[in-house]
């Protein structure tokens, strides 16, 4: 038996408010946590990079999706099979975005100051439906079933690739999207600009025939995560975050407590905005949860410490969100446990008092990243009448498992 963690420093850690987890209050199911791989612009994982990414144990990332690209021409569907077959074997979801449909379906238009700006031909709809329903069958038959696929990356900022109106959109999603034989991802805007996404959630048509909502946070205030209307029209649907680096993509994944923002990062996606999903761009890269070595980073360790233990099909429960200046704690339900994540951005200590209600575990197990630290397990402890207080140390990240 190990102890919880406890703080190395004489002084008196600061005492938060209780944090009180309510299991029986449930909120969106969540579907996991990845990132993206792109043979074609950074090579593809390694056989072992791929066990690294996907694996749940330690040193490993836990990563339960994959996104990779749907590229325009035939001859490169196959390009980023290896990895998406093992993520498959190994349980991941695998999701697929277009940056461009082929070239024969498009044709330039002028967009303000852009003379070369590219679009789907408005006779073309039927085709690109097709072309990204042969893609899905294509991995279908190579043993990967897609769980969705998107119709375009970042349609509304696509100065190199490929733009979408609003209404440009639905018409697709009401006049051909059902006929892709998987779920359809849509509007994967790049700042989550709800005027892209608005339109598909007011339209039953449209909306009959999309399966997720998807959207990217570069640049995305706090003020904007919550999506009211999605509350409101959007039961039956999903909400994913399909695509992010944060806060950077020039600094080394290594710099702490730069990296501890990745955690915070993921709390206000999980919480405020209620994704289902969170996924990075590459996982290998200086800046993502995989070094070029194929090490997990310290940005990796804090996405693994959601990621290894919030797996998919867990569901969201109340939990008091910010006990204490500094303190995020979020909460999740599956596989006969309860999950709870607290991230301390306070540059000192906090003795954190965490309370479930209408739950009675006998045990509580955890990890910790810190500044030297990567999901290390602080061994289990018991519990008391559903109350346990530890100190979550400085700059830190922990995840409490309770059975």
């Amino acid at each position: 038996m190990g102890a919880l963690p406890v703080l190395a420093a004489t002084a008196s850690p600061a005492v938060a408010a209780t944090a009180t987890i309510n299991p029986s209050v449930t909120r969106q199911t969540v579907r996991g946590f990845g990132g993206m791989t792109h043979t074609a612009w950074i090579g593809d994982l390694t056989a072992a990079q791929r066990e690294t990414a996907f694996g749940t144990g330690d040193g490993r990332l836990g990563f339960s999706l994959l996104r990779i690209p749907v590229p325009e021409d035939r001859a490169a569907w196959s390009r980023d099979l290896a990895t998406a077959q093992r993520a498959a074997q190994l349980g991941v979801s695998v999701i697929a975005s277009p940056w461009n449909p082929p070239a024969a379906l498009t044709e330039t238009f002028v967009r303000g100051t852009q003379t070369d700006a590219r679009r789907l031909r408005y006779d073309m709809y039927g085709a690109y439906a097709q072309h990204l329903n042969d893609f899905t069958v294509h991995l279908r038959d190579n043993g990967v079933n897609l769980y969705a696929i998107s119709v375009q990356n970042e349609p509304d900022y696509a100065h190199d690739w490929t733009w979408w109106t609003p209404a440009e959109m639905v018409r697709f999603l009401r006049e051909n999207a059902g006929a892709i034989s998987t779920r359809v991802i849509a509007p994967e805007s790049f700042q989550y600009l709800k005027n892209m996404s608005d339109p598909i959630l007011n339209d039953p048509a449209a909306l009959a025939n999309t399966d997720v909502i998807g959207a990217h946070l570069y640049g995305t205030s706090l003020a904007n995560f919550p999506y009211p209307l999605f509350r409101q029209k959007g039961a039956g649907k999903e909400l994913w975050m399909t695509e992010v680096y944060y806060p950077n993509s020039s600094d080394s994944a290594d710099l702490w407590p730069q990296a501890l923002d990745v955690g915070e990062h993921i709390h206000h996606a999980m919480v405020d905005a209620e994704f289902q999903a969170y996924i990075w761009w590459y996982i290998r890269r200086g800046y993502g949860p995989m070094r070029e070595d194929g090490q997990v980073s310290k940005r990796g360790a804090a996405m693994a410490q959601f990621a290894r233990f919030v797996r998919p099909g867990h569901v969201r429960v109340e939990a008091t969100a910010n006990p204490a200046a500094n303190v995020w704690v979020s909460a999740y339900r599956g596989g006969g446990a309860t999950v709870v994540v607290a991230v301390n951005k306070a540059t000192a200590g906090v003795s954190q008092q965490f309370t479930l209600v209408n739950s009675a575990p006998s045990s509580v197990s955890s990890w910790v990243t810190d500044a030297t630290r990567n999901v290390v397990s602080q061994g289990t402890a018991g519990v008391s009448n559903g109350s346990f207080t530890v100190t979550l140390p400085a700059l830190s990240m922990t995840t409490f498992v309770l059975r």
